[in-house]
């Protein structure tokens, strides 16, 4: 397997220089990897530890804390619940949910659903909702990078995410056997969202598939974060930052007798902001490919339709 020649950045160089080299990491494979993200060693492994106790108990208890009819949004969705758009076979992973809490009376609330907290784990809400927050630092961080290679203000996505949509995914993808229909962890997919900030990619399995029509292997070094173009950013650059299509394939031999654990955090933007072109991102020969805005939620239900969370 040909590994993505991706060049691994250091998010503490804060700067013109970061920019651009985040920028042209990003228009050249949809996808950057980073060290120095800010989030503690510490939280990060408490956060594993939980999360293997979480998958770990049993699937009458996982789905007592399932919540029909928000397709997904807060809390457990069962195995095999979510399928890649186009795909035959629903994917081989279960995962956990974790949104941002609102202020009280916030007009948000409506399309933002409380969280649920599993409460035979604790330090679970701690902990988690302390690694949301340290994620959303992060991101923030990456987006003043990314503002600054779209000649925007630094601060330009600031008003754009606050209290954005993002949710923190815990996933599990349990060990692998024959499996009929061509059904794999994560089927090829573009993300829906903003961009993605991933943990846990140090094992093996993710893939992305290059400009030149090669799959090729993500592998960060140990600490880094993989972090990649959604499908919303692409729509609001004009396919200038491209999301880039990407799966988790199965394993083979040895390792198919192994769980694989991933903590993707989905940076969204406002429910209600409205995703329009940015002008400089159309001209002559590239056009406004999307001339009608739309809001950041309407467009994530009409995905989730696609993804069969959402009927």
């Amino acid at each position: 397997m040909d590994i993505a020649d991706i060049p691994v950045l250091s998010l503490a160089d804060e700067g013109p220089a970061l920019a651009e080299q985040i920028g042209a990491s990003f228009r050249t494979h949809g996808f950057a990897m980073v060290r120095d993200h800010g989030i503690p060693d510490a939280l990060i492994a408490r956060g594993w530890e939980l999360t293997r106790a979480l998958f770990a108990l049993p699937e009458p208890i996982k789905r007592g804390w399932h919540v029909p009819g928000i397709a997904g949004a807060r809390g457990y969705t069962p195995f095999r619940a979510e399928i890649a758009k186009g795909a035959s076979a629903h994917d081989l992973k279960e995962f956990w949910h974790i949104g941002r809490d609102l202020p009280a009376g916030s007009p948000l609330a409506a399309m933002m659903p409380p969280n649920v907290w599993p409460d035979l784990l604790p330090g679970f809400r701690e902990t988690f909702t302390e690694l949301f927050a340290a994620f959303d630092q992060a991101g923030a961080r990456l987006l003043r990078a990314i503002a600054v290679d779209l000649d925007l203000a630094p601060d330009w996505f600031e008003p754009a995410v606050a209290d954005g949509n993002s949710v923190l995914r815990l996933l599990h993808y349990p060990p692998v056997t024959d499996e009929p229909g061509g059904a794999v962890r994560a089927g090829a997919h573009e993300d829906i969202n903003l961009i993605t900030l991933l943990l846990g990619a140090e094992e093996a399995g993710l893939e992305l598939l290059d400009a030149d029509g090669i799959w090729r292997a993500v592998a960060p070094p140990p600490g880094a974060m993989v972090v990649n173009i959604g499908d919303m950013l692409q729509r609001l650059t004009n396919h200038v930052l491209p999301s880039t299509t990407h799966r988790v394939r199965n394993p083979e031999g040895a390792r198919a007798g192994f769980s694989r654990y991933s903590m993707p955090f989905f940076l969204h933007l406002r429910s209600d902001f409205a995703i329009r072109t940015l002008p400089q991102c159309i001209a002559p020969d590239s056009p406004d490919g999307y001339p009608d805005a739309i809001t950041a939620d309407e467009y994530l239900q009409q995905r989730l339709r696609e993804i069969g969370l959402k009927m």
